[in-house]
């Protein structure tokens, strides 16, 4: 039988190229559940009558609706240094590395991930190209690490793989937008300008919302003769030259 590999526990909800979340996580049991009680307050004695007028309420917009909640963005303000640039959201899992709680004996990096109390092995292999791939587009975009899989695995994941500080930020499950199975990756609330953000992903459902920005990339784990993210860097040096991206991303889409 085929070992349950850790991109369907815990860094991804799903199999290798859709990353869905009707299977089990192994992190599940992370997640809080949190009750509604009904704190039953018994009301304050009446204010004595004021002569000072009442406040008016806020004015209604235009259609009659109240006013919507600004969602908070997720990235902070573009580092003087990245001024000018696009930015580059990375996927991680089969994107960049393969993970498992099966031994591989060739494992770049061995994670240590508490499950229940109990600490557990996670290998990761990186995919081949991916310390040059990293290096040149950290040269000439503002690159974020977006990931589906829980922080607790992702964060030392990245601290061995990004040795150079190439991600500026990183965001991981609580960040995505839970739609129709899926955890997608909503670039609109990254708080930059969309014509400007390209998603590097294996990894459709994730980009469901943005296609337009999408380099898709092929779901890896262990081919080792592996080019692709080798081959996509001159692609990434002729969009660093773009003030938008749609046009060139748009000439790769199949018609």
């Amino acid at each position: 039988e085929r070992n349950v590999e850790v991109n369907e526990q815990v860094c991804s909800p799903s199999g290798s190229s859709l990353k869905k979340h009707h299977r089990r996580s192994i992190f599940s049991p992370f997640f809080c559940c949190f009750r509604n009680y009904d704190y039953r307050l018994e009301s304050p004695p009446p204010s004595p009558p004021s002569n000072k007028p009442l406040p008016l309420p806020p004015p209604p917009e235009e259609n009659g609706s109240p006013p919507k909640v600004r969602q908070k963005l997720l990235l902070p303000e573009v580092n003087v240094s990245d001024c000018g640039r696009s930015c580059v959201v990375i996927d991680l899992d089969e994107t960049l590395v393969h993970s498992s709680f099966k031994p591989i004996g060739n494992a770049d990096f061995i994670v240590p991930v508490e499950i229940d109390g109990t600490v557990h092995q996670v290998y990761v292999l990186k995919r081949p190209h991916v310390d040059e791939f990293l290096q040149r587009l950290g040269e000439l975009f503002e690159c974020v690490l977006f990931t589906a899989s829980l922080a607790k695995y992702a964060d030392p994941v990245a601290d061995l793989l990004d040795q150079w500080g190439v991600f500026r930020a990183r965001l991981f499950r609580e960040s995505c937008v839970f739609h129709r199975g899926n955890y997608v990756k909503d670039l609109s609330r990254l708080g930059r300008q969309l014509a400007r953000v390209i998603i590097v992903d294996n990894s459709p459902a994730s980009y469901v919302f943005h296609p337009e920005n999408a380099v898709p990339v092929q779901s890896w784990f262990d081919d080792m003769t592996d080019t692709e993210l080798q081959d996509l860097i001159p692609l990434f040096e002729g969009l660093s030259r773009e003030e938008e991206v749609y046009t060139v991303l748009q000439s790769m889409r199949p018609t």
